[in-house]
Parts: C-alpha cells; sequence; structure tokens
C-alpha cells in the first residue's frame, strides 16, 4: 500500500526528471558569474533546490487545475513519457485534493523559505518570478478552455522561459545577457509546447481545449515547432557571438538535437511517432545547460 501511494507521488511530480530543473535554473546562475562573479556552492546548492521544489510545486498544481478536465483523457502515452508509472493520481482520486494541496504548499513554502534567505534584493526578484510563474501557469491551464487565438500558448510559457533568469537574479540583476538568454530561450519553449500538444490532440479533443493542433491542425502545429525552433536557432547562434565562457561545441550539438527532434516531428504521422522526438527535444535541453555549467566547473 505504502509504495502504490509513493508511485502516485512520483507521478504526480514526474520526479524521474527532477534533475532538469535545477540545471536549466542554475544555467542561469552560472551565467551570471561572467558579469558578478562567483558565489558561494552553498547558495549553489541552495538555487538548485529552490529549482527542484519551485518547479516540483508547478507540476502539482498544474495536475490540480486540471484533474477534472484530465478525466476525459482518451491516450496514455504522453502520460507515460512524463510520468514514471504513468498515472494521473488526481483525476484517479489516488491522491486527495486536500494532499494534493498540502503537498503545493509545502514545496512552494520550502522554496519560498530559501528564496528569502538570499541577499535582498535579489530575494525579490526570485520570488516575484516564481509568484508570476504560478499565476500564469492557472492561467494557462484555465485559458485554454475558451479561446480563438493562442493567447493561453504564447502568455502561458513566459514561465518556463523566466526559470534560467530568475536563476542568473539569484547573483545578478536585470541585463542585456539575461534579456539575450530569454529571447533565446522562449522559442524553444514555444517549440516543446507544440511537440507536447501535437503528441496529445486526441485527449485535448476530448476535453475540448484550444491547443495548437486543435486550433490549427496538424501541418500548422509542425509549423509552430519549427519556426520556432528556428527562431530559437538563430538566437542562438547570435548568443554565441555576445556570451563568453560556454562550451560552444556543446550548443551546436544540442542544436543538432533539437534538429533531428524537428524531423522527426515532419516524418511522424501520429502521436507514437511523434513521441520519438521528445526525448531528442528534451536532450538537447540537457546539454544546453550543461554546456553553459560545466566550463565553470572544469577551469
Amino acid at each position: 500500500m505504502r509504495l502504490e501511494r509513493l508511485k502516485n507521488y512520483l507521478d504526480l511530480t514526474r520526479l524521474h526528471f527532477f534533475f532538469v530543473w535545477p540545471l536549466v535554473f542554475c544555467s542561469g546562475l552560472v551565467l551570471s558569474f561572467q558579469s558578478y562573479g562567483t558565489v558561494s556552492n552553498w547558495i549553489i546548492l541552495k538555487s538548485a533546490l529552490i529549482a527542484l521544489f519551485g518547479f516540483e510545486a508547478g507540476f502539482v498544481l498544474n495536475d490540480y487545475v486540471d484533474r477534472d478536465i484530465d478525466r476525459l483523457d482518451v491516450d496514455d502515452s504522453l502520460s507515460r513519457y512524463w510520468r514514471p508509472f504513468g498515472s494521473r493520481p488526481l483525476p484517479m482520486q489516488t491522491i486527495s485534493l486536500d494532499d494534493a494541496r498540502i503537498l503545493f504548499l509545502s514545496l512552494a513554502g520550502a522554496a519560498s523559505f530559501l528564496i528569502l534567505t538570499l541577499p535582498y534584493p535579489n530575494s525579490l526578484y526570485v520570488l516575484g518570478i516564481m509568484s508570476y510563474s504560478y499565476i500564469v501557469e492557472w492561467f494557462y491551464q484555465v485559458k485554454k478552455r475558451n479561446q480563438t487565438l493562442p493567447i493561453a500558448q504564447l502568455i502561458g510559457r513566459t514561465d518556463f522561459a523566466l526559470f534560467p533568469v530568475a536563476g542568473y537574479l539569484v547573483n545578478g540583476t536585470f541585463d542585456s545577457t539575461i534579456l539575450l538568454y530569454l529571447l533565446v530561450f522562449y522559442p524553444y519553449t514555444q517549440a516543446h509546447l507544440g511537440l507536447n500538444d501535437i503528441i496529445d490532440t486526441a485527449n485535448d479533443h476530448a476535453r475540448g481545449l484550444s491547443t495548437i493542433p486543435v486550433m490549427y491542425g496538424e501541418k500548422k502545429t509542425k509549423l509552430w515547432i519549427s519556426v520556432s525552433s528556428l527562431i530559437h536557432l538563430f538566437l542562438l547562434a547570435f548568443f554565441l557571438t555576445k556570451v563568453n565562457g560556454v562550451y560552444t561545441r556543446g550548443l551546436i550539438l544540442g542544436a543538432g538535437s533539437l534538429l533531428i527532434s524537428n524531423l522527426l516531428v515532419w516524418k511522424g504521422n501520429s502521436p507514437k511517432e511523434w513521441i520519438r522526438a521528445l526525448p531528442f527535444f528534451h536532450l538537447s535541453l540537457l546539454i544546453y545547460t550543461l554546456s553553459i555549467i560545466l566550463p565553470h566547473f572544469l577551469n
């Protein structure tokens, strides 16, 4: 019984991806070292924990807001990818709503406590971004239920795009470097959203959601993914000319993985084929973040 409960919580938090969120957050932090100096290892560890607790709380919030419409799912392909045991605990009522609320508040509270131990005004910057992200996540989940234009998608993914920005602001302040990183990362998040949506098209139709494939169809969703990816790659090339101290070959390798993902999207004709593109997409993110972080620790 305890094992089943543990599995439910692992699915709710998508915990098998736990290492990704600290890497994304800390890529921003490490990027700040060039302009604002290196911080202590304790601050780096604290930042990783802020990222872990804060992002996991976002997953719980996501499922909490969608708890009713998720009961309408007809295809579990994406759930089996994102969740280690492939279940949705809140619609299945294997985790109560009260327990989900307690978990969200505990995770968000732990992240907030750690943020408040950061120097001022950095703590205020990071706390502001976290609060904004939770509001926007709620907005995204609700707005896509009734829209004729992709407002939810365009605004909703600013939460993920701001994640490395928050990491940068642990140590730095708003400047051209972090603005450029934000501009590079935002179209990447849009391409990622489009890929998730095209895989989950059957569920979005069943739920009555106005996602990109529901509103515009398969071909235009593929264009959404590829145009966003190309904008990202163009800005990434510009990023490489302006920012030093990153592993250039690594970023190029990550771009290659992203292109492979796009090719698989265009080649595929069904969710089972499109989902093969998702690991390459996520591999590109892993390579990007490590290409920013590792040079600091290896030099």
